[in-house]
């Protein structure tokens, strides 16, 4: 688990919880800066910062923090590059640490005017290059960091002016806008391996930009069982790294040091033997040619491919500047190796050379769920009888069952959608993207500290209480089956407001016991109207306001499958000792859900986040999706 430390705002005082979209409070910088005319207040000139969903969002830090920073107080005899800021913080001694430092460049005269060295105990931690991240002025990111303490008890961090004398005044300086520090509790420093004295302080670079903090925690502690080894050679403390210190390479949307083919990586120890290299990814993809690419979206593309024995694969490559986090990359490969079933995609191999977050499973050939239901799938004649889908959802059902009850301790998904159940060459159905799922140890649910997932999917209980539990999966599939029987997106923005947010509007019809007025129109006359009930029936109990009152995901499993001998016998043998036995749907009140306010999102517009109050005012989830503007699903 994580312990906060410090939560700082470098600039100018202090921020509240009314002024933090997750209530936190952020203290002044003063106190910990070790000089502290070193370093200046400066303000944003512009009214606010310009977000990139990619990058940062206001759940990860207020607008108001990246308002302020403080940068270098260059005058004097500090106009020079031997010259930095440093903020020193108590620690423990031995101690692991997760370092998130936030930036805006609302100092710079222009766009790609600055670039500048950060360091953490006065080892080179990174060159901070904000134009090549952001490509715009004054864009909030993060980069975050794991840090080993040493026996001082102290942890420094620094930042200091670009290694050689700059070109232009303004790329003499440095700045960040708020740092925070967080202890992870219950791990010990080189834990799998390494120890004793004389062993270095070892500083972990973190790709990825909305990764939350207790997400990551769990991609820390898999990673250190795993092989995470401390070095043994004390290396001299100096401010900056000589130039040609590192190479450098895009993952995820941060600059990061790279690795090379022969440098040890986090998964190079693991001993999976699923490890192919990257002389094998390229030939299989013919070079990632572009006429193999079969899905693309905010992690990458996807890429048809042949490896050497003939095995036909989907080599999934997360591109820079929007791939997904090195978090996740871990965590889907961890979660893969665990599980083994028919309804759940086969992790073939991984590569991680030359700084690559590349995944490679089995082929699916039908491609996604959605394609079939309402996508832009070429294929013609992709039309799925009420049959084939009731099976296609068992399936999924069935994977997601597997997931939550047969391993061990659990494992929950959290990112069910119709575009990660993909269908095989025979339309059997496997789950997919484990990207963010949480392994459950002894607890029954995760706090994750932010809210993440797909729009129009999650769980409402989990945005209110940032707890997800596999009854927040289930509330996932509950949309998923409206999906398949109304053939529509989970959200729609271009729809009359009653019909923006799919789970909403399918349970007022529910409600109202006309199910069937709103299926998909190839299915008309095509449903046994009782098995259309238990499917709705089913849908209904699976979005059900609060956690604890869904069924599990085998409850569903078995609903469905009733479902599908309905159709199958026309309606005949509703005795037969199933969960759904009555005649008569079930009298369910209309699915309210809780929302987050509406100035808790960026909307349409300029409108930004500036306070947090969860409420439960009746207001519809289709009053915050109705505003949102959704480039791409995750």
């Amino acid at each position: 688990m994580l312990r906060k430390l410090y939560r700082l705002n470098m600039g100018e005082g202090r921020l509240t919880p009314q002024n933090d979209t997750l209530n936190r409070y952020w203290e002044p910088d003063d106190a910990y800066l070790l000089i502290r005319d070193a370093a200046k207040s400066s303000k944003f000139r512009s009214a606010k910062p310009v977000w990139n969903s990619t990058l940062s969002d206001q759940f990860i830090a207020p607008d108001l923090l990246y308002q302020t920073a403080k940068e270098l107080n260059l005058s004097g005899d500090r106009l020079s590059n031997s010259f930095n800021a440093t903020w020193r913080f108590a620690v423990a001694r031995n101690a692991r640490y997760f370092v998130r430092a936030h930036f805006c460049d609302i100092v710079g005269a222009s766009n790609n005017a600055i670039k500048f060295n950060m360091f953490i105990n006065g080892y080179y931690g990174r060159e901070v290059i904000p134009w090549r991240i952001t490509y715009d002025f004054a864009v909030p990111f993060h980069i975050d960091f794991v840090v080993e303490s040493d026996e001082s008890g102290v942890m420094s961090v620094s930042i200091g002016p670009w290694s050689d004398p700059p070109t232009m005044p303004q790329m003499n300086t440095a700045f960040i806008n708020g740092l925070e520090i967080l202890e992870l509790m219950g791990i010990a420093p080189g834990f799998g391996g390494g120890g004793g004295s004389g062993v270095k302080s070892r500083i972990f670079i973190v790709a990825g930009s909305v990764t939350g903090g207790v997400a990551f925690a769990l991609f820390l502690f898999l990673g250190m069982i795993f092989g995470l080894r401390r070095g043994n050679a004390r290396k001299p403390v100096r401010s900056w790294p000589e130039k040609n210190a590192s190479a450098s390479a895009y993952i995820g949307v941060v600059e990061v040091e790279a690795c090379a083919s022969t440098t040890p990586t986090p998964l190079s120890k693991f001993n999976f033997e699923l490890k192919i290299p990257m002389a094998e990814i390229l030939r299989s993809t013919n070079g990632f040619d572009e006429s193999l690419v079969i899905g693309k979206g905010g992690f990458g593309r996807v890429y048809r491919g042949r490896l050497e024995d003939g095995t036909e694969v989907a080599v999934k490559r997360s591109q820079p500047g929007h791939g997904q986090g090195l978090s996740e990359f871990y965590t889907e490969i961890i979660v893969l190796t665990k599980i083994r079933h028919l309804h759940l995609v086969s992790l073939i191999g991984y590569c991680d050379e030359m700084s690559e977050m590349i995944l490679v499973y089995e082929f699916m050939e039908k491609g996604t769920l959605r394609e079939h239901l309402y996508g832009d799938s070429e294929e013609p004649g992709t039309y799925l009888s009420w049959e084939k889908r009731l099976e296609i959802c068992i399936g999924a059902a069935k994977g997601l069952h597997y997931l939550h009850a047969e391993t061990v301790g659990g494992i929950i998904h959290r990112d069910v959608k119709s575009t990660n159940i993909l269908l095989d060459g025979n339309y059997v159905a496997k789950v997919a993207d484990f990207g963010l799922s949480s392994i459950l140890l002894d607890e029954s649910f995760v706090n994750t500290g932010v809210i993440r997932g797909s729009f129009g999917y999650m769980d409402p209980e989990s945005v209110t209480t940032f707890q997800v539990t596999q009854k927040s999966d289930v509330y996932s599939f509950g949309v998923v089956l409206l999906e398949v029987v109304c053939a529509r997106e989970a959200l729609n923005n271009a729809l009359p407001k009653e019909e923006i947010n799919l789970a909403e509007w399918g349970m007022s019809w529910h409600k109202k016991g006309q199910l069937e007025r709103i299926i998909d129109p190839v299915l008309a006359g095509k449903i046994d109207p009782n098995s259309l009930r238990v499917f709705g029936d089913t849908a209904a109990k699976c979005l059900r306001a609060s956690g604890v009152d869904r069924p599990r995901m085998g409850e569903v499993v078995q609903d469905l499958e009733y479902s599908l001998r309905l159709q199958s016998t026309g309606g005949v043998g509703e005795g037969n000792g199933d969960s759904m036995m009555s005649g008569t749907s079930l009298d369910l009140p209309a699915m309210k859900v809780q929302r987050l306010p509406s100035e808790s999102w960026k909307m349409g517009g300029e409108e930004d986040v500036s306070t947090t109050t969860f409420n439960d005012s009746g207001t519809s989830a289709s009053d915050i999706f109705s505003q949102l503007r959704i480039e791409e699903a995750r």
